[in-house]
């Protein structure tokens, strides 16, 4: 399974008063991983493309907590691509253990900048998905 990976460091206000990383922070983690890739390997340029993506869906399975000052790698990869959509599987792992701490999915849907309705996703980013993303 073809996929990237990136370090998401977290920071001592990510921390809950349980002592471990606050739930949202595990989304940013994911949104920051996906958005990151788009912008540099995906050549999707979010100032100026004339289509957006737009999240409609994301969940978290939280296997293991982790807490500051933890790293976390950050897997990426696509599961299903289709017409309009890509979901997105992400796998979250303590960097200093290798431990998996959570894995979750982000759904976007691909919209016209001024529409804001459905729209294929560029044929240059799904090549860049197809090729770097896709097992």
């Amino acid at each position: 399974m073809n996929s990237i990976s990136r370090p998401f460091a977290t920071r001592w206000n990510d921390n809950d008063v349980f002592g471990h990383l606050n739930n949202t922070v595990y989304y940013t983690a994911m949104d920051t991983t996906i958005t990151g890739w788009l912008v540099t390997e995906g050549h999707f340029d979010i100032g100026t493309s004339d289509v957006l993506a737009f999240c409609v869906s994301s969940s978290c399975r939280f296997i293991e907590p982790a807490a500051f000052p933890d790293t976390l790698n950050v897997t990426l990869r696509a599961g299903r691509i289709g017409t309009t959509s890509i979901a997105w599987v992400l796998d979250m792992f303590r960097a200093s253990d290798g431990a998996q701490v959570a894995t979750g999915e982000f759904v976007h849907v691909f919209v016209g900048r001024d529409s804001h309705r459905p729209v294929p996703i560029p044929e240059s980013l799904r090549a860049a998905v197809e090729a770097e993303l896709v097992g």
